[in-house]
């Protein structure tokens, strides 16, 4: 594995059971992310996005193939150690964001960081740093309740980011908002890619929102079908 790959899958399979029927997502998936790309995934409802999502973010484990991470291999670990290596390696950002509702904004980002050996202080102060990063330092004793839609996903952006994970993984992240506050959101996304390096995967639906990423793969039926480069657009730039 090269050492600008960060992610590679091997001819990765994955099938489920259902009944006596099995159903296959992928047969044979081979794919390399490198280091700092911001990928887009679109394709089809059913195309096998979201079972690709779990698979690199080590949610599920695939029925045959590799997974290697930064070199060493994941398919296989015990749901312990994936626990661990989520903690330490990957952010998750979703469509609904998934904050919990009794807490305030500081307390969701905090959420991470209780798996880790930071001291309160320490989590205090990474919890500062990023919601300050996403322009919202001033909203940190303010419960979900109080925010916008747009608010509520720079918190889960906070959250996803405060254990300074290699990569982050986006389900359909601005699937909830209007085309401004997507605008937004996107070109944060960019901001956390160009200035601090941070790998990214998104699933859209939204060819606007691909065209803030670097390239875009195209899935089908279990299949990646095609590739573009998009030209991003000139307030991306």
């Amino acid at each position: 594995m090269s050492d600008d790959n960060l992610f590679e899958l091997k001819t990765v399979a994955k099938r489920f059971k259902k009944g006596k029927e099995t159903i296959s997502i992928f047969d044979d998936l081979n794919m390399t992310i490198k280091r700092g790309d911001f990928l887009a995934i679109m394709g089809p409802s059913g195309s096998g996005k979201t079972t690709l999502l779990n698979l690199l973010g080590g949610v599920d484990q695939p029925t045959g193939g590799e997974i290697v991470f930064d070199g060493a291999r994941i398919d296989g670990l015990s749901e312990g150690d994936l626990a661990k290596w989520r903690a330490n390696n990957i952010g998750f950002i979703f469509q609904f964001y998934n904050l919990m509702p009794m807490l305030n904004a500081a307390k969701n980002v905090e959420l991470p960081l209780l798996l880790t050996s930071l001291s309160s202080k320490q989590r205090q102060q990474r919890v500062d740093t990023a919601l300050q990063l996403v322009g919202l330092a001033d909203r940190a004793k303010h419960m979900p309740s109080e925010m916008s839609g747009g608010q509520l996903q720079r918190v889960a952006i906070a959250r996803a980011v405060v254990s300074d994970p290699k990569l982050l993984l986006c389900d359909e992240p601005t699937g909830d908002l209007d085309r401004q506050t997507a605008d937004e959101i996107l070109e944060m996304l960019q901001l956390l890619n160009r200035e601090f390096g941070k790998t990214i995967i998104m699933v859209t639906h939204d060819p606007a929102a691909a065209r803030y990423a670097t390239h875009t793969l195209h899935l089908d039926k279990g299949q990646f079908v095609g590739k573009d480069e998009p030209e991003l657009q000139e307030k991306s730039a």
